[in-house]
């Protein structure tokens, strides 16, 4: 997570494809070596580009987003080793504000920390890249707000919104098991909800692309793929508008629960 010690880099400009050393620089030992910090900034720059141009075209969609990026240099934070590279797309400064009176002083005191809220993320690994809607364990009052308005209108309107995400994958923090979308019935979706507890589960809905080891990289190195990664992260937002709290959908304290 990028701290008040760490301002964020800047964007980078031209072309976007992902290169051979932004996978290479988070595996095995150069995860640790301060000798690949440097191409882990520049992945780090690309993350950051791809999430802010989705933020502009979210806005145009009315749901204005923020952006953060993670460390990109080994620190106590990450167990001074950079295996994850992502950047959380999230709720406005505004927006937090808002939340922040709903919250009190109290609850809300880390409101800043970008995991504290729900967020969409885009993320890569030495084996994969990712996107994502996750819910942090801290992060429990977006998912108070989800059970919350679950319950008050009933399961119909979210199991539409999920099934719409065909190839990704609802998970319950670390278990092993997922539930595929697209084709989710009602009853798994109460299966789940018998399982997860705000505050004490992470919620993620993602979806993973392998990522081939060096030399046949060839599928995620293309000019395309950016464009497909923006248009997953896209899909994604009806559920995240759907999951968060706004000023327009307050859940969090629902009085019908």
């Amino acid at each position: 997570m990028a701290t008040g010690q760490d301002t964020e880099p800047s964007p980078l400009g031209g072309e976007l494809a992902f290169e051979e050393t932004d996978f290479d620089a988070l595996a095995g030992a150069r995860a640790k070596d301060p000798e690949w910090t440097g191409r882990r900034l520049e992945a780090r720059r690309r993350l950051l580009t791809l999430a802010k141009a989705f933020a502009k075209r979210s806005k145009t969609l009315g749901t204005p987003l923020d952006v953060r990026t993670s460390l990109h240099h080994p620190h106590a934070f990450n167990g001074m080793a950079v295996r994850r590279l992502w950047a959380y797309i999230t709720r406005t400064k505004a927006e937090k504000t808002g939340l922040r009176k709903v919250l009190g002083r109290d609850l809300a005191k880390d409101l800043n920390s970008a995991y504290r809220n729900a967020y969409l993320c885009l993320a890569i690994e030495p084996d994969r890249l990712e996107v994502s809607l996750r819910i942090h364990v801290d992060a429990w009052y977006d998912g108070q707000h989800l059970v919350n308005r679950v319950k008050a209108e009933g399961l119909a309107s979210w199991l539409e919104i999920l099934n719409q995400l065909d190839g990704f994958q609802l998970r319950l923090h670390d278990w092993r098991g997922e539930w595929p979308l697209g084709s989710l019935t009602l009853e798994q979706l109460e299966e789940f909800l018998r399982h997860y507890t705000p505050g004490e589960h992470q919620l993620v809905v993602d979806r993973r692309w392998p990522v081939p080891p060096a030399g046949n990289r060839a599928p995620v190195l293309g000019e395309e793929v950016p464009g497909i990664l923006l248009a997953e992260l896209e899909r994604l937002l009806p559920l995240y508008r759907y999951t968060v709290w706004t000023p327009g959908s307050e859940h969090l304290f629902s009085s019908s629960v």
